[in-house]
This record gives structure tokens, C-alpha cells and sequence, in this order.
């Protein structure tokens, strides 16, 4: 496009009502998540993962016994149980992870990576780093800026 379409929806935005700066922030946000996510699934593509495929396995990776209780991996994951459920369903099918029953809580299912996930993981995780997660255009400096003007808004939200 000749013109930024955000500019222009917060130019008309401002014709009307107010908050132009948080509504243009909030749209650009948005609008560079989804830029990003897509990004990252194109290159999670040939490793058969989406990004939250992707994101299950490292936390699996991250645990100390390379399992977790689904509910707790939604509560990491910040997803619904739902989502959870979708996502172990996938990555099992693929033989990346297996389910287990809780040892000390029968009613619990554990989510386990396989050594197939954990080679998976480090292939994907090559592949991330040298597109450098899809911002390979910003600088070192303004990725700690970004993720600390950032912190804020997760900190209000309750992330931590």
C-alpha cells in the first residue's frame, strides 16, 4: 500500500472518539504478532509444527522430568485446557510426546517429550534462532527496549 492503513484507521479514529495513541499502539501490536506468528510457523513448517506446538515442547524441555501435568502447561502456556488438550493430541500423534497417568495423582494426565520431541525441539530451535525469531531486523538494544516497554502491560495483566 502508498500509505500506512494503521496511520490512516488512527486518523479516523481520532475524527470520532478519543484514545488515538493506545488505539494505534494496540493496532500495530496486533498487527506485528500476527506478522511474526506467521513468520514463525513458515519456519516451523517442514520441522510439521505450528509456534504452539512449539512452545509445548520447550516447556516439556524446560521441566526438570521433561513432564508436566496438561493443567499445569496451560497455566504456563497461558491457554485454555482446551487448547492444551489440542495441542498434546498433535504432538502425540507425532510421537513427540507421550501421555502418562500422574504417579501421586491418579487423576491427573502428565504430557512427556520423547527423545523424538527433544531432537525435534533442538532442529526447530536452530532453525528459530538463525531467522533470529523473525525480527532479524531490530537490534539487540531494541529488543530489551521492546520487551521492557512490554512489561508493563504483562505485569498489570498478572503474567508475573
Amino acid at each position: 500500500m502508498p500509505f500506512d492503513p494503521i496511520d490512516e484507521a488512527a486518523r479516523q479514529w481520532g475524527l470520532r472518539w478519543d484514545a488515538v495513541d493506545q488505539m494505534h499502539a494496540v493496532t500495530s501490536l496486533m498487527r506485528v504478532q500476527q506478522i511474526v506468528l506467521a513468520q514463525l510457523d513458515d519456519i516451523l513448517k517442514p520441522h510439521g509444527l505450528t509456534f504452539a506446538r512449539y512452545e509445548a515442547l520447550v516447556l516439556l524441555t524446560f521441566s526438570r522430568a521433561g513432564s508436566l501435568p496438561l493443567g499445569k502447561m496451560g497455566e504456563r502456556l497461558q491457554v485454555h485446557p482446551t487448547s492444551v488438550t489440542s495441542i498434546v493430541d498433535r504432538l502425540e500423534a507425532a510421537g513427540l510426546v507421550v501421555r502418562r497417568r500422574h504417579p501421586e495423582d491418579g487423576r491427573a494426565v502428565l504430557a512427556e517429550i520423547t527423545e523424538a520431541g527433544r531432537a525435534l525441539v533442538e532442529a526447530a530451535t536452530a532453525d528459530l534462532v538463525e531467522a533470529r525469531f523473525a525480527l532479524a531486523d531490530m537490534g539487540s538494544a531494541e529488543l530489551r527496549e521492546l520487551s521492557e516497554l512490554l512489561r508493563p502491560v504483562r505485569r498489570d495483566a498478572g503474567d508475573f
